[in-house]
């Protein structure tokens, strides 16, 4: 009795190569966050709210929640680039996600309690251009991988 294996394909497409990109950088970054001299201020780091001084290369503020974050959507990252599906979503949900973001922290007061990840007008542009820029690799990317090229 023989049976028929499907060839199996290790070689990524470049939508998965994108997310795993992506995430590897979200997790490098939520590691930075947790290193004094790359984050200034690092003894004024507080779990969450506007009152963590802490500035990921003096420019970027962060806590101990946003920099989990960050480890969070680069284990996802990782984790989901596995199939060109799930790096595809991962890519235009993330940017969603950071719009979203982005959006937020147009609006919030940042010196109030709703501001609690937190975050400054740099991470607002930030995430901005990680929303857009997501959004744009799921889609362009992302579209090779649906017709088979």
């Amino acid at each position: 009795m023989t049976t028929t294996q499907r060839p199996t394909s290790t070689a990524r497409t470049p939508v998965q190569w994108a997310a795993l990109a992506v995430g590897a950088v979200f997790l490098l970054v939520g590691i930075l966050g947790f290193i004094p001299g790359i984050t200034t201020g690092y003894d004024g780091m507080t779990f969450a709210g506007h009152h963590s001084e802490a500035k990921l290369l003096g420019l970027f503020q962060v806590s101990v929640l946003h920099n989990i974050v960050h480890l969070l959507f680069g284990v996802a990252g990782i984790a989901l680039s596995r199939t060109a599906a799930t790096a595809r979503w991962f890519l235009i949900g993330g940017g969603v996600i950071y719009l979203l973001l982005w959006l937020y922290g147009l609006f919030i007061d940042k010196e109030s309690g709703a501001n609690f990840v937190p975050l400054n007008s740099a991470d607002d542009w930030l995430h901005f251009v990680l929303g857009v820029g997501m959004i744009a690799l799921g889609f362009l990317l992302g579209r090779s991988a649906r017709t088979g090229r």
